[in-house]
């Protein structure tokens, strides 16, 4: 059995799926509070949503506006988020794949 220290891949693995789970949830919740107009992203503990988020969404906004008033940015990124991480670190990703190669 190989550890986790004597495969690189395994650790990038690791960090890739999980920097890639948080950035789906940050826009998932930052896509539940568009419709709560009144919180303010930019105290407390919502800043763990916000900072992530904000110069992504603020850049999208430039190529794609508002549809009818709604901001479609955040789920063109949970869509593009969660493609990249099926293609990467997925049950069939490239990773997963290069570290069955690595290992036989």
């Amino acid at each position: 059995m190989i550890s986790l220290l004597e495969n690189p891949l395994q650790i990038l693995d690791f960090c890739l799926g999980i920097s890639l789970s948080y950035l789906t949830l940050v826009f998932l919740i930052r896509l539940i509070l568009t419709w709560y107009p009144k919180i303010e992203l930019n105290k407390g503990l919502w800043l763990f949503i916000s900072i992530p988020s904000s110069y992504i969404l603020k850049v999208t906004k430039k190529f794609i506006p508002p549809i009818g008033g709604v901001d479609v940015g955040p789920v063109i990124w949970i869509g593009i988020i969660s493609f990249v991480r099926e293609i990467l670190v997925g049950q069939q990703g490239l990773i997963k794949l290069a570290m069955h190669t690595h290992i036989t």
